[in-house]
């Protein structure tokens, strides 16, 4: 077990780098910021050079792989880090110099524990992509099929291990503090980064989740996930259908091929819908990086390392939330997160309805170039703070997916509305879940389901439980011991 004062140098280290990029202004400033972590941000800057203009972004990337994908995340929670540092976080780029190709043969040869020419034709040795956690290359498979495959960077596994071993300890000594920091649940938050990240680095999870998508997309035509190579996959290699195409970073060349962007934006809302809403799992890595055009129009999508789900209950609400912020039906968006448990029963359900007015009626029939899902969700962070909302680690992903979703769909179509877009969709998918066919049957599997559970049912009735499907149960905390000159008095 790591010793405290070896997690203590580790995040002074990390903190000095924040310093020199100017990125513990916020902390610092912030009049709720506990005494004890202000002290602590002090030392880390003492004697380093500050930049007037803070560089989030720049900051994290110096720190290394584990910081750049928890960046990625912090971009998306403007409550806990600031506006500002969440929007400088967006430009986070996860591309590094790759390892040497020799490395990454050993890795593969080990791996799949037979030699590479036993597996493919030819083999390019320059990668075509490098990221923090793993690098692509383009083969061609010994029965002539051209393929892209996925390798894990060398040490990658050990070295994330060491560094989120560290962010639970410094969660650990941050939520002690009390006050806001502890209604942020930073323990929670870390545990689920931890579940995403090393589900990152088992490459099987990855192309299990592609084959999952894969068959809940068949209903949207223009999406498509590449088929996986089951034969030439294991833990630390992926190998997958390669893809030609445009980026849809690329916006000249898209317009220049013909492509009708317009109608790309229309593809991408709806396929999220469909997997985040309808399905219950879907590609929480949503970047233009990872989408790619084909000549015939679809889009492609790769990488699949981040998937998120979401149960049915959480489901309905979600959709609830959203149909009712579309319609302006701000009572019913208040009474589904009191029903959820997410606002506590002492508040006023007519007063957090006037807060959520005050939220949604600005951005009602604006396209999708004068509305910020960001700027959204940090009008609703701010309302979580009024309300004592406690943090849902299980929603960040989608939180952040949702963010992503909005910077594709602005660059595509910047005159889209995406609440019309969406509306149809989601006011279907609601008819179908909530009409009457669809009551009689869950009323009906419930009541089986109710027989098959009832001697476990009565042994557990006096327990106190949440409603069923608002949150499931986060991944367990590890024990850690807190620092004394940490401790709240």
């Amino acid at each position: 077990m790591t010793a405290p004062r070896t997690h203590l140098f580790r995040l002074l280290k990390w903190l000095r780098v924040l310093a020199r990029h100017g990125a513990l202004r916020g902390i610092e400033a912030d009049p709720l910021t506990p005494p004890q972590l202000r002290r602590l941000c002090r030392i880390a800057r003492f004697g380093a050079r500050v930049p007037k203009q803070p560089d989030y972004a720049g900051a994290f990337e110096a720190i290394g792989p584990a910081a750049i994908k928890l960046g990625q995340t912090l971009a998306t929670r403007p409550d806990l880090v600031g506006l500002a540092a969440a929007q400088d976080l967006l430009r986070l780029q996860d591309a590094l110099a790759p390892a040497p190709f020799a490395l990454a043969k050993a890795a593969i040869e080990q791996s799949m524990g037979r030699p590479l020419a036993a597996m493919f034709s030819s083999f390019d040795e320059t990668a075509v992509g490098a990221a923090s956690i793993a690098q692509v290359y383009k083969a061609v498979t010994t029965d002539g099929r051209t393929v892209a495959v996925k390798v894990l960077r060398p040490g990658i596994i050990e070295q994330m291990t060491r560094d989120i071993e560290t962010y639970e300890w410094a969660a650990a000594q941050v939520a002690a503090l009390g006050g806001e920091l502890a209604r942020l649940r930073p323990r929670e938050v870390i545990a689920q980064f931890k579940q995403w990240t090393m589900r990152e680095l088992d490459l099987r999870r990855e192309a299990a989740s592609a084959s999952e998508l894969a068959e809940q997309m068949a209903a949207e035509p223009d999406y498509i996930v590449p088929k996986i190579d089951w034969q030439r996959t294991s833990r630390r290699v992926l190998t997958l259908d390669w893809v030609e195409g445009i980026k849809l970073t690329e916006i000249a060349a898209l317009r220049a091929a013909g492509h009708d962007t317009k109608k790309l934006a229309a593809t991408l809302i709806h396929a999220f819908l469909r997997q985040a809403i309808m399905a219950g799992f879907f590609h929480a890595d949503i970047h233009q990086g990872n989408l790619f055009v084909r000549e015939d129009g679809k889009i492609v999508a790769i990488d699949f390392g981040i998937m998120g789900r979401v149960n049915r209950q959480a489901r309905l609400w979600l959709a609830e939330i959203l149909h009712g912020l579309i319609t302006g039906n701000y009572r019913r968006v208040a009474e589904i997160h009191f029903d959820a448990q997410y606002v506590p029963s002492y508040h006023s359900i007519e007063e957090f309805t006037t807060a959520l007015r005050s939220v949604g009626e600005p951005i009602r029939g604006l396209p999708v170039k004068e509305v910020s899902v960001g700027g959204m969700l940090d009008g609703l962070f701010a309302i979580t703070r009024d309300f004592d909302m406690q943090t849902q680690p299980h929603l960040l992903l989608l939180q952040k997916t949702m963010v992503m979703v909005e910077g594709v769909a602005t660059a595509l179509d910047p005159d889209l509305n995406m609440w019309e877009t969406s509306g149809p969709l989601v006011a279907g998918w609601l008819r179908d879940e909530l009409g009457p066919e669809a009551i009689v049957a869950d009323k009906l599997q419930e009541a089986l389901g109710l027989i098959t559970r009832l001697p476990a049912l009565l042994k557990r009735i006096e327990a106190s439980y949440p409603v069923p499907g608002a949150a499931p149960e986060g991944p367990p905390l590890p024990d850690i011991k807190i620092m004394r000159w940490l401790r709240t008095s």
